[in-house]
């Protein structure tokens, strides 16, 4: 199991690193609930869960959890197609026991299957998202939702017509300005940051929200026809009272346990939460700087307890999600106290300072993503994989373009499909040399021998003469299929009435089956 840091060392980091974490995902919590039709506090509610919750339970140093953009689609349905909103609470609190499950029957090691080629993929794809969605807020065309992953909007629009729209017909000159000056300064301070003094704590991203709020106040001050209106800042619910607040919290109806339709809501919910959480963590696992590995089946009980509480309280379903987690990691956080601070961060600042939050541009956040979304995509990656060869560029470009195009989780899917045929295509390679001089032939197998190589043994032993000494040699295996024991073994039974004498080295008989030896005829083992 690895060590995490002890937050007694790490606070200098965690703690500047949490509170950009929170001002990224304000706004992604609340598109989120938007774009699923749930109630926008629902999100806020999955945010802090997701910090709190799945952040002290999870073993993941750097991975952050809240309501994904990935299951926007299928939330939006669901609540459509169940009587209530309280309803669906139901269906995500179930869908945390089956999570929780899956966790027991240590499923979580299934994501040790998916190709690399697919995960940097993933974070390529995501990468590019970014800077193609944030690129309107950063000019103040805010038409499409926050943590929007999808290619085609709901108004028939796509990320490639909204983002040429944004920056050809719909440039609002205040948040331009401060998108601008935000995105400038990111770069700057990654390569200016102090190397030592209390500066090298303070993250870029925290000084450019304080950057878009003065900024627009300024605005307001010396020139009021730039300055940005509500619709060009966060928007978070306000509440007057403590009896207020607690009524933006919804609680989940039973009733309609026994409906079919709840519990394919919640076995569909399971499934692709978790797929969605094991992909992230794995890719967190990838960008974290120290390459620790988190532990799958733990995570799965974390995000399963995740969505218990968070369907108790009210809130969207939550998974482990990328754009968060990166932002993380790109904010320096060393442990997974930046993960659970973000979650009280989140809770104190809509319960006792919603009108502040309020005054931040969404430029502001999203000169944040655009950075964070190049450093996820940058051309060297690209290099990187294409030098590797085909079987790896193949799918991660697929898995870049199919995301893209579609959205995150049916991107992925097509990317696995397409990384999992190069592996086959890589197992279905020449396993068998075949050589004959004269009367001497040699068969030789030069890896492990599997089912998929039966048709090759086959034609090998098929071209063997008459009359000539056979040497099949297995040494270079660890492990030969059976069914290619039984090749072997009908040719042997056949080798005396066509006077082939059968020479075979590497002893397997303590790996699969014994190779056959009859009185009937001489085969001799090296």
């Amino acid at each position: 199991m690895n060590q995490l840091p002890d937050i007694r060392t790490t606070w200098r980091s965690d703690i500047p690193a949490s509170i950009v974490v929170a001002l990224v995902a304000l706004p992604l919590c609340l598109g989120v609930a938007l774009a699923s039709g749930a109630p926008l506090f629902s999100g806020l509610i999955a945010g802090i869960v997701g910090g709190v919750v799945v952040g002290a339970i999870s073993r993941s140093p750097l991975s952050v959890s809240g309501p994904a953009a990935g299951l926007t689609v299928i939330v939006f349905e669901a609540i459509k197609s169940l009587p209530s909103y309280q309803v669906f609470l139901a269906a995500v609190v179930i869908a945390g026991v089956i999570q929780i499950a899956f966790s027991f029957s240590r499923s979580g090691i299934l994501s040790e299957f998916v190709p690399s080629s697919v995960i940097t993929g993933m974070l390529a794809a995501i990468g590019l998202i970014l800077i193609l969605k944030q690129v309107p807020h950063a000019v103040g065309y805010d038409a499409d939702y926050e943590g929007s992953f999808q290619f085609f909007g709901s108004d028939g629009s796509n990320t490639f017509s909204t983002f040429w729209a944004s920056v050809t017909q719909v440039i609002t000159p205040g948040a331009m300005m401060i998108g601008l000056v935000s995105l400038v300064f990111l770069f700057w301070w990654d390569k200016a940051k102090p190397k030592d003094g209390v500066l090298r704590f303070v993250p870029g991203p925290l000084i450019v929200v304080m950057i878009g709020v003065f900024g627009n106040m300024l605005f307001g001050a010396v020139r009021p026809e730039w300055q940005l209106g509500a619709k060009h800042l966060v928007q978070v619910p306000i509440a007057q009272s403590f009896g207020d607040f607690a009524n933006l919290l919804t609680f989940p109806d039973f009733s309609s346990i026994g409906s079919i339709a709840l519990w394919k809501v919640a076995v569909t919910l399971a499934i692709v939460a978790s797929l969605e959480s094991m992909l992230s963590v794995k890719a967190v696992d990838e960008l974290d700087p120290r390459r620790r590995t988190t532990d799958k089946n733990r995570e799965l009980l974390a995000q399963g307890g995740g969505n218990m509480v968070s369907g108790l309280l009210g809130g969207l379903p939550v998974t482990s999600v990328i754009v968060r987690s990166s932002a993380n990691v790109d904010s320096g956080a060393e442990s997974k106290a930046s993960t659970i601070l973000h979650g009280f961060w989140l809770l104190l600042s809509v319960a006792l300072i919603p009108a502040v939050l309020n005054l931040i541009p969404l430029s502001a956040l999203a000169a944040v993503l655009i950075a964070t979304g190049y450093k996820l995509t940058k051309p060297k990656l690209f290099i990187e994989r294409y030098r590797q060869g085909w079987s790896q560029f193949v799918p991660f470009v697929v898995t870049v373009v199919a995301i893209l195009f579609t959205d995150l989780l049916i991107g992925i899917v097509i990317g696995l499909a397409v990384g999992f045929a190069f592996v086959i295509a890589r197992n279905f390679r020449t396993a068998i040399t075949f050589a004959c001089e004269d009367d001497d032939c040699l068969i030789r197998a030069r890896r492990n021998l599997y089912f998929i190589h039966k048709y090759e043994l086959q034609q090998a032993l098929a071209k063997v003469p008459d009359n000539a000494n056979l040497l099949i040699d297995l040494s270079s295996t660890n492990f030969v299929d059976l069914d290619n024991v039984d090749i072997i073994n009908a040719f042997i039974k056949g080798a005396a009435f066509r006077g082939i004498n059968v020479l075979v080295r590497g002893d397997i008989a303590d790996r699969t089956a014994p190779l056959i030896k009859a009185p009937a005829y001489e085969v001799r083992f090296a």
